[in-house]
């Protein structure tokens, strides 16, 4: 297989995806880190995030798991054949509310195969209460 050299790889990929994604944008979800298997994501509390009073909606917390559990998998010097990924199943335990506070999101590959990869997500408030634990399989091609 001929791969070119002037290629992106998947990390440089991810870096330029999610903060052209509209759906990123929307929720405010912003790359903090990518290293070799793992990426780590804020989503900054905004009041259009809450469900009632200040809590942050779980599917707004669910949204950051899938984004950054998508950013992990992405996360490696690979020149991709092609640019195209899902999730294909995403599983999300809630630990505690996340009461009007921003939210940091540590992913990483916890096993990579062929086209898979598993990876676990921890969503961590300022206080570094884990408020969510989502594992989540990730498909290219």
């Amino acid at each position: 297989m001929y791969v070119n050299a002037d290629a992106p790889t998947r990390r440089e990929i991810i870096e330029q995806f999610i903060p052209s994604s509209p759906h990123a944008a929307q929720l405010g979800i912003r790359v903090v880190s990518l290293g070799a298997d793992e990426a780590v994501l804020e989503l900054p509390f905004r009041p259009e995030l809450a469900t009632i009073g200040e809590v942050v909606h779980g599917g707004a917390i669910g949204a950051l798991i899938d984004t950054a559990a998508m950013a992990a998998a992405w996360a490696t010097d690979e020149v991709p054949e092609s640019v195209a990924g899902s999730t294909v199943s995403m599983s999300v335990n809630f630990a505690a509310a996340a009461d009007g506070v921003d939210l940091r999101a540590e992913a990483r590959v916890a096993k990579r195969g062929g086209r898979l990869s598993f990876c676990e997500v921890r969503v961590l408030d300022p206080r570094g209460t884990v408020v969510a634990h989502g594992i989540a399989t990730y498909r290219f091609g």
